[in-house]
């Protein structure tokens, strides 16, 4: 061991010695093709920068600038570039200050000598790299006067190379720059005007003056370049005359990029821009790639909706010109014969990169724009393509209606009738790829327009498929009518689909048996999708269908089948799942078999069957229940490992000459991260995320049954919570924790819980709560959000009072923060609708945002609701230090939704803590008094209830209230539209509130005028908890025979009976024991009264009240 370390010294000392070539030899192994050259040049170059960094930066900053290799030259500059990158292993300040001076004069002397342009670029790196670390503490003041001398230089290569240098400076430290704002607005314009400066240069300055405008952070700075725009565009247009489109194609990529962060900078000369664009995107005579980067630029402009809400739609003539353009895109397609083979490999057979582009676009301006906007340009240049000849025109318009269906839902579901008609009629078509597409377009459309296309043209829709099923010539055409069946059915109702069941159910068995491989996948996903659909209804067609499922599931066993048996598992479970364990029970035996054998064969990465098979073994439980429990210890390890896969991620510089590969590699996804371009293989992540989602649902189905795996189960979610590669794996996550939970609490009070104890929950908890805390702080997505809220406090309420008040003070600064957060994001949407452009277009997309934010407040209000009904009076002390955030969701000024959650979470502290609430009813209850006549019904019943309470609890503090209370009330239930449905729950609500009146405070109110009038609002049948507390309260007056509500001489005897009678013939309004209570004083009444007076009373009911009151008496 000595030795070697001896020989790596000597080495070492060698390398680094005053003889260059040794060192030479070092860099040139250090790019060797053998593996064994490579790793030793690396483990002594690793050396080296661990123990003589200056040393070795230096040979690096000689041999850049000396050797006459490019290949050496280069790789000097890239290993001395990661040399001072700042990253953890930055060796930038551990170099003394002669290594530092040295480098920086010999880089700036490299600048001026270096003839390659690919190496200079490389320099231009590593200065802006070391830059980047000093220039902001006034570490290198010769560089800035260097890169001026060098841009007014006659040397091509110099301007270029210091235009380069100032793009990387404005995007590291860009607040170093600011200070000469004048003098670089001058060097832009003097040179993008320059009618000598190369195309070359003109590019490096393009990329420049926009990397400087990005880093100034006030608008005032970014327009003192507005004159250099016509030059900055003028740079593109130059480079098309002259025929130089590579040039062209730089210039727009750096628009685009412009385009997407600084949209309102390009405000003042948008016309002639946008102009410019769609010309050459109209251009037919340029290169593709030339227009498509045009459509890229107008695309992204009209994205860039956050910045510069509603800029585009304002144009004249933009929305029809680029449409026509994508449309004519679409055009693009040829009748490729391969097509027609139905393999799956050739699904794109005569699809050029022209139609991808078309596609791509159309689907993102429609998100971006609205159907208010597209929807009426699409209509008519559809129309137009429709009535043409050529059978691509007609293909294009099917294409286009099924791409821009998700961004114009709202506005095509309004022309429903006009969209499903316009499909239709080319189901007729006589060429097969026009019904391919008027298939597609429905598949498309029953996902974006449902349930609205299913509920209404079912009896148009699904007889076309299932006519279309018959295309016998064309086994493509049947296959997407199969998968049109299946989006079709996701959206659908039982009682839709069964008058259907018998003729599609029969046409996919016929698709099973045919020859095509594609056609049975497709019939398979479809009928899987029909039995998920149709539940119980699918019973009837079990005996026939099932046969079928398992002989493809034993016999498809060939490699080129992987796919067919993967989705008969698929189909048999969702079947087995739809008819229910009873009638699925002997075959999912054989089916598990099956399943087994196959679990204890090796499997290539890449088979489909692995995760197919985690999923189908999920809805195996789901269907069986307990009976589950014994395969559970087959199913879990492999469940696990899946879960438990690592992520496949490589990691290279964002600009990495590798870039293009990557980008086109379609199992990889692709995210920049600053300067990182991070590559993740999906079928990783995929496989991730099923397993992760099938673990929540044994949690889910299995209860106390999952008791054993909880610890490793929790061991392998909990870190996933903060996965930030894959939004499906945290969701997976963040649902499972309650399951856990629940799973855990069920088991030790059923005692199946290996002789744990509560401390065991507990200790669960403690886990569970704090890393789902961690991981709200750093959630991304709005939604996932919300559903971490719902499942913490689920996870509250299983846990209950085994918190600590450590727990609930964490939990209450993140509920804080969360407020604050959700506040800062509906005040940035506040300040977007004060734009110049804003539009009521740009109003309803804000409006959607601020909903999904209203939904974080109301589950705010639910975990706050279950703290104060955990830990009642001991919970206010933190209640005190939250009401500077919920005193400001009264205003008139918020939201109905945000008025509603803040007068609930008062209403849960005056129900819970009773005496000690009262503290807060002067500041509450004015607010809860106004809210009573608030124009939203939700916010009425909140109020309304809060009054309730109030009564019941509030005693002589509340006393001073009751008349205002009572006039309140009142209102609320004298409104004509009272009870209809939409006021109705605050009706009950409110009638419910003045029975509490009535009840705790009789002696400040004209009692028997009070009681009548609540009499005469029984019975309350919509919000049926409030019911059976009121109709339990009637029935005990009776029982007391309080006077004031028989009235004098038993007078309002009749009303009483006949609000027993509908009660107790009602649905679920009173609860068992108040029911009995009232058949008994029926009973009595018919004892003690006239049989005329009663039969007066009983004939005013309807007969079937009248029957049923019978029997239940004379039972």
């Amino acid at each position: 061991m000595a030795s070697d370390q001896l020989q790596q010294q000597a080495q070492l000392a060698m390398v680094l010695g005053s003889d260059t070539a040794p060192f030479e030899t070092l860099i040139s192994h250090l790019m060797s093709s053998s593996n064994e050259q490579r790793s030793s040049a690396e483990a002594l170059f690793n050396l080296a920068k661990q123990t003589n960094p200056d040393t070795l930066a230096l040979k690096l900053a000689h041999l850049l600038q000396l050797s006459p290799h490019p290949e050496a030259r280069a790789m000097a500059a890239v290993l001395l570039r990661k040399l001072l990158t700042r990253d953890d292993a930055y060796l930038g300040p551990r170099l003394s200050l002669p290594t530092q001076s040295s480098l920086k004069s010999s880089m700036l002397s490299c600048i001026q000598r270096e003839e390659a342009k690919s190496i200079s670029k490389k320099i231009c790196d590593t200065v802006s790299e070391l830059a980047s670390g000093i220039l902001p503490e006034n570490g290198w003041p010769e560089l800035l006067p260097f890169v001026f001398q060098c841009v007014s230089s006659d040397s091509s290569k110099l301007q270029e190379s210091a235009f380069l240098i100032v793009a990387q400076l404005s995007q590291y430290v860009g607040e170093t720059l600011t200070p000469h704002i004048k003098h670089l607005h001058g060097v832009f314009l003097q040179c993008l005007t320059s009618e000598s400066a190369s195309s070359d240069v003109k590019i490096a300055a393009l990329n420049a003056v926009i990397s400087f405008v990005q880093c100034l952070s006030n608008s005032n700075e970014r327009d003192r370049f507005q004159d250099v725009l016509p030059a900055m565009i003028r740079t593109l247009t130059e480079s098309l005359n002259n025929g130089n489109e590579a040039t062209a194609q730089e210039a727009l990529e750096l628009l685009i990029e412009l385009a997407g962060t600084e949209p309102r900078f390009l405000r003042r000369q948008l016309l002639d821009i946008v102009g410019s664009m769609l010309q050459i995107a109209e251009a037919e005579s340029l290169e593709e790639s030339t227009r498509h980067l045009a459509v890229e630029f107008l695309v992204t402009l009209a994205e860039a909706r956050e910045r510069a809400p509603g800029m585009v739609r304002k144009l004249p003539q933009f929305i029809d010109r680029l449409f026509a353009v994508l449309m004519k895109m679409l055009e693009d397609v040829e009748d490729d014969p391969a097509w027609y083979s139905a393999e799956t490999e050739d699904e794109d057979a005569g699809e050029t990169s022209n139609y991808s582009m078309g596609q791509e676009c159309l689907d993102r301006l429609a998100i971006a724009l609205g159907g208010n906007t597209i929807v009426p340009v699409a209509y008519q240049q559809f129309s137009a393509y429709l009535v043409a000849s050529e059978w691509q025109k007609h293909h294009a318009s099917l294409i286009a209606l099924a791409q821009i269906a998700e961004g114009c839902s709202k506005v095509m579901i309004k022309n429903l009738e006009q969209v499903v008609s316009m499909v239709l009629s080319q189901f007729q078509s006589p060429h097969p790829r026009v019904r391919w597409a008027a298939i597609n377009a429905i598949g498309q459309l029953s996902t974006d327009l449902g349930p609205d296309l299913q509920n209404q043209h079912h009896d148009i829709v699904l007889p076309a498929l299932a006519a279309a099923m018959d295309d016998l010539q064309n086994p493509r055409v049947q296959a997407h009518a199969a998968s049109a069946v299946l989006n079709f059915s996701e959206n659908c109702t039982p009682e839709i689909l069964a008058p259907y069941l018998d003729g599609i159910v029969s046409k996919l068995l016929v698709l099973l048996q045919n020859g095509k491989q594609m056609v049975q996948e497709g019939a398979l996903t479809a009928l899987a999708s029909v039995a998920d659909s149709s539940q119980e209804h699918f019973q009837k067609y079990y005996d026939v269908v099932m046969p079928y499922l398992k002989t493809i599931l034993m016999n498809a066993t060939d490699k080129s089948k992987r796919m067919l048996r993967a989705k008969s598992m698929e189909c048999i479970s969702l079947v087995g799942m739809a008819v229910g364990k009873d009638k699925f029970k002997e075959d999912a035996r054989q089916v598990m078999e099956v399943l087994m054998s196959l679990q204890g064969t090796e499997m290539e990465a890449d088979d489909p069957i692995t995760s197919y098979m985690l999923q189908a073994w999920a809805r195996l439980c789901k269907c069986l229940g307990q009976d589950f429990l014994p395969y559970m210890d087959v199913v879990m390890p492999p469940l696990l490992q899946s879960a438990q896969l690592k992520p496949d991620v490589t990691i290279t510089s964002a600009d990495s000459e590798n870039e293009a590969e990557d980008s086109d590699d379609e199992s990889m996804e692709t995210i920049i991260l600053g300067d990182k371009r991070i590559g993740i293989k999906t079928s990783v992540l995929e496989e991730k995320a099923t397993a992760c989602n099938m673990l929540c649902c044994y949690a889910d189905e299995l209860k106390e049954g999952f008791f054993p795996w909880i610890d490793q189960v929790a061991l392998t979610l909990v870190p996933l919570l903060k996965f930030y590669f894959h939004e499906e794996v945290r969701r997976a996550a963040v649902s499972a924790m309650p399951e856990l939970m629940r799973s855990a609490k069920l088991a030790i009070e059923k005692g199946e819980a290996q002789g744990r104890d509560l401390s065991y929950l507990k200790q669960l908890s403690d886990y569970i709560i704090p890393n789902m805390l961690e991981a709200l702080h750093k959630e991304p997505d709005t939604e996932i959000c919300v559903s971490m809220l719902e499942a913490i406090n689920e996870c509250l309420q299983i846990s209950g009072n085994l918190l600590d008040e450590g727990k609930i003070r964490s939990i209450v600064d993140e509920v804080k923060q969360v407020m604050t957060a959700s506040s800062s994001r509906k005040r940035e949407r506040g300040e977007r609708a004060n734009a110049e452009d804003f539009d009521a277009e740009e109003g309803e997309l804000i409006k959607e945002e601020n909903e999904q934010e209203e939904e974080i407040f109301d589950q705010v209000g639910e975990i706050l609701g279950t703290l104060v009904k955990t830990f009642k009076a001991s919970f206010l002390p933190f209640f005190d230090e939250l009401s500077s955030y919920l005193t400001p969701m009264w205003g008139r000024d918020k939201t109905a939704e945000e008025r509603r959650i803040a007068i609930c979470i008062f209403d849960d502290v005056a129900e819970q803590c009773r005496d000690a609430a009262f503290k807060y009813y002067d500041t509450y209850l004015p607010f809860v008094l106004e809210a009573c006549n608030d124009e939203s019904p939700e916010v009425r019943q909140a109020a309304v209830y809060g009054l309730g309470v109030c009564a019941e609890f509030g005693g002589s503090v509340f006393k001073p209230l009751v008349g205002e209370a009572l006039s309140r009330l009142n209102v609320v239930i004298q409104q004509p539209n009272a009870r209809q449905s939409e006021n109705a729950m605050a009706y009950d609500n409110a009638v419910s509130a003045v029975g509490k009146i009535c009840l705790f405070h009789r002696d400040s109110i004209d009692s028997s005028q009070v009681l009548l009038a609540w009499l005469n609002c029984l019975p309350l049948s919509n919000d049926v908890i409030e019911a059976k507390v009121v109709h339990d309260q009637l029935c005990s007056m009776v029982e007391r025979q309080d006077v004031d509500l028989l009235g004098p001489n038993n007078q309002y005897l009749p009303k009483i009976i006949t609000v027993f009678a509908e009660v107790l013939t009602g649905k679920d309004v009173v609860t068992q024991e108040t029911a009995g209570r009232m058949v008994n004083i029926l009973r009595q009444l018919q004892q003690t009264l006239p049989p005329s007076a009663l039969g007066s009373i009983w004939s005013t009911l309807k007969p079937e009240q009248q029957h049923a009151l019978q029997s239940m008496l004379s039972s």
